[in-house]
């Protein structure tokens, strides 16, 4: 494994947008089933590695995401790319797969007291229902990723042991059958040294698993818990287009970590993520118009590294006076 993690050297490192659902699910303005569509468009043509689109819930929960199922069938797939869904229970497998998802993805929390406020269940209740879903997949020919809510940290409970954590993520591919596990720092509470433990236990454990990591970036140190990430093997992470998102249990706070930012800190650095920026920047400036109210991104805001400004207009006057001053 190479450890220099401010050299890319050109490998490469997947990024999976997952603002369209757990970004929109978050805000209060409905985005019109055409405009869902035609962001996931734009995103596939960026080059994300996996988006995932929708949620399959309860429209009374998340009204926000009730057109699911027209979002799933009516987008443009393009060959490479993964179109996830999360899907809560049996049901709600049964609309994914109805609706043509290549993969499932699956919640439940490390934490019990996480589990119980958030899906009102305890983690073996979870577990048994994810046991049913994993079979209904496996049935229809669907990969199952697990996502694991406070991987890093319980805003009710605080440290989450990560012998609970690896022991959940064994289950998942052991007894499920999971091709993926998702570690989650659901309320931004992961440090850099934290990730790099886990991230390196996991791949250790299940080299042949896909591991990928999901930041909040509440605490300001997204980023920095991706290199350290990238550093101890992960090359899988989440990210939301405009640094839409949040937590309920983190109110006020920022959402996901942004997935331009991201890619743009990358490319810089020698990495390849097969992101097009100036396509996924078009895409996440169209955020604000249909959201009601600006986003987090800063690459928004300022543009790229290299987007040079004009001098101003009576430049070429400054500088001939500079230049008489210098000959006086």
């Amino acid at each position: 494994m190479n450890a220099d993690v401010w050299n890319g050297a050109g490998r490469r490192i997947f990024l999976q947008e997952v603002g369209t659902r757990d970004g929109l699910q978050a805000e209060e303005a409905f985005v019109p089933t055409a405009e869902k569509v035609a962001l996931v468009d734009a995103l596939s043509d960026a080059g994300l590695a996996k988006i995932e689109v929708t949620a399959f819930v309860s429209p009374k929960a998340i009204p926000a995401l009730r057109d699911a199922e027209q979002v799933l069938r009516e987008i443009r797939r393009k060959p490479g790319v993964v179109y996830s869904a999360l899907v809560p229970n049996v049901r709600g497998a049964e609309r994914a797969i109805e609706s043509r998802a290549d993969e499932l993805n699956l919640v439940m929390s490390a934490s019990e007291s996480h589990n119980l406020s958030n899906l009102r269940m305890t983690r073996e209740q979870s577990f048994s229902a994810l046991a049913e879903v994993a079979a209904i997949a496996r049935s229809a020919g669907v990969a199952v990723n697990v996502s694991l809510s406070c991987s890093f940290g319980c805003p009710m409970e605080g440290e989450v042991p990560v012998e609970t954590v690896l022991g959940w993520c064994g289950r998942y591919v052991g007894t499920l059958g999971a091709h993926g596990v998702t570690l989650c720092d659901t309320t931004g509470m992961a440090y850099p040294t934290q990730v790099a433990q886990l991230a390196r236990a996991f791949r250790e454990r299940w080299p042949d698993t896909e591991l990928t990591l999901h930041f909040h970036n509440t605490r300001g140190m997204g980023l920095a818990n991706v290199l350290a990430s990238i550093a101890a093997g992960a090359d899988r992470f989440d990210a939301s287009f405009g640094g839409i998102g949040g937590c309920p249990y983190a109110p006020g706070a920022s959402g996901n970590v942004c997935t331009e930012e991201m890619a743009h800190a990358l490319a810089l650095m020698g990495y390849d993520t097969g992101i097009d920026l100036e396509k996924l920047l078009a895409a996440a400036a169209r955020l604000p118009a249909l959201v009601g109210h600006d986003v987090p991104s800063q690459i928004v805001k300022a543009g790229p590294r290299l987007a040079l400004h004009p001098h101003p207009a009576d430049f070429e006057q400054i500088r001939e006076r500079a230049l008489a001053r210098a000959a006086a």
